[in-house]
Parts: structure tokens; C-alpha cells; sequence
């Protein structure tokens, strides 16, 4: 396995850091709405493909918080992972999940976090310290609590061999043919609902170029009527 080798659902594993709202609070360099609208539609595009997910979080009770309801509604079977560290790589408990997922395969490990500047990248350097494992930070997943901390943390990761994707590209990524009917309209709902103008144009050709019917049933359009 190399960094050539383009991410697929086979040799793949994602972990969410710390999404918490104390977390959250602190950030910067992202709206925190888009923040949050990108890391839940990560973790669905995962769930999507059935790519092995760790949820780990620090200090909930004393600081933190609960990690976001619509995070943890994607995988609602799944452990989370608490820490005292702000270094994930610290916990055994991270160590062993992740561990398990590179023995089958999955050595490519993305990762989504707050904030950027400390427990992205302290987990980042370290894992590539001490594994053969790669890091994919979804820089648009993840959040400092300024733009150059961000910046500057993500230029310190690429220095040391991280890759800076985003959650899209990951998404489509490992959907990559269109002919995988599989995933396809799974893909084209999650499109649609986290994706912006590219889920409005995916709207617009369906019902417009297509003749598709629109995707929510609502009232009559009624006809203009000119004012006298």
C-alpha cells in the first residue's frame, strides 16, 4: 500500500476526533454550521461504504461535552472511545481499534477532528511515528481556533507525510464509478442533503433535464395572477 493508491471502502478506516461542543466553540476557521454539516456527512458517506469508524473524545463530562447527536446518530451502535490525553494516540483503547482495522487491510486512516492544531495533529504525528499506517486529514472536517492555526498545523502535518483531502473527495473517492449501482442513489441522497450546490445541480438536472419527480411532496403552484 502507497499514497498512490487512491482511497477505497477495502483499505480504509475513519476516525472522528473530539467533534464535542466545547470543541466546537473554539473554532475559527470554519463556520462551525459547515463544520458540523461536513463531518456528519463523512461519517454517512462511511456508513455508506461500510468503512470501520472510532469515535474517541476527551474530558466529556469536566469540559468537553457529548460529541453531536447527528454524529452519533450515523453510527449508533458504536463505542466511544473517552481519553484524558488530548493525544489519541495515547489511549490504548484508540491504539487497539484502529490496530484491528489495519490487520485487515485498512491502513489508510482518515481522520476528522478538532481542533487541527492539537489533537489532529499530535495524533497524526505520532500514529506515523510509530506505524506504517497513512493519515488522510479532512481538512474541511476539522477545525482550529484561527485560520493560521488551522493553516499552519496542516502545513506542519503535510511536512511529515499526511495527505490534505476533503470530505467530498473521500466520499467520492470511494464511490468512484458511477456504474457501482450499489451505492449510487445512497451517494446521490447524501449529495443532495450535505453537499451544497452540487446537491442543488444534482436537483436541478434530475427534475429539470430529466423529468424526474421532485424529491418532497408540498402544496399546489398556483398560477400568477396580475394585481389590478
Amino acid at each position: 500500500m502507497s499514497y498512490t493508491d487512491v482511497l477505497t471502502p477495502s483499505n480504509s478506516q475513519l476516525i472522528f476526533i473530539d467533534h464535542q461542543p466545547q470543541m466546537a466553540f473554539g473554532v475559527q476557521s470554519i463556520d462551525r454550521q459547515v463544520l458540523k454539516n461536513n463531518t456528519v456527512g463523512l461519517a454517512k458517506a462511511a456508513r455508506i461504504f461500510n468503512v470501520p469508524t472510532t469515535i474517541t473524545t476527551v474530558e466529556t463530562k469536566s469540559f468537553s461535552g457529548h460529541t453531536y447527536p447527528e454524529l452519533l446518530a450515523v453510527f449508533p451502535e458504536a463505542p466511544i472511545l473517552e481519553r484524558s490525553s488530548m493525544n489519541s494516540w495515547d489511549d490504548q483503547k484508540v491504539r487497539d481499534a484502529l490496530g484491528k482495522n489495519a490487520r485487515e487491510g485498512r491502513k489508510k486512516v482518515v481522520v476528522s477532528g478538532l481542533w487541527t492544531e492539537v489533537c489532529n495533529t499530535t495524533f497524526a504525528l505520532s500514529c506515523l511515528n510509530d506505524t506504517d499506517y497513512e493519515i488522510y486529514m479532512v481538512a474541511d472536517a476539522s477545525g482550529g481556533t484561527s485560520m493560521d492555526a488551522h493553516k499552519y498545523s496542516m502545513d506542519r502535518m503535510v511536512q511529515a507525510g499526511v495527505v490534505p483531502v476533503t470530505w467530498q473527495q473521500v466520499l467520492l473517492e470511494w464511490q468512484r464509478d458511477w456504474a457501482h449501482r450499489d451505492s449510487y442513489d445512497a451517494v446521490m441522497a447524501l449529495v443532495k442533503e450535505h453537499s451544497g450546490a452540487y446537491g442543488m445541480g444534482v436537483d436541478y438536472a434530475y427534475t429539470m433535464v430529466h423529468g424526474a419527480p421532485e424529491r418532497v411532496t408540498h402544496g399546489p403552484s398556483l398560477d400568477p395572477v396580475p394585481a389590478i
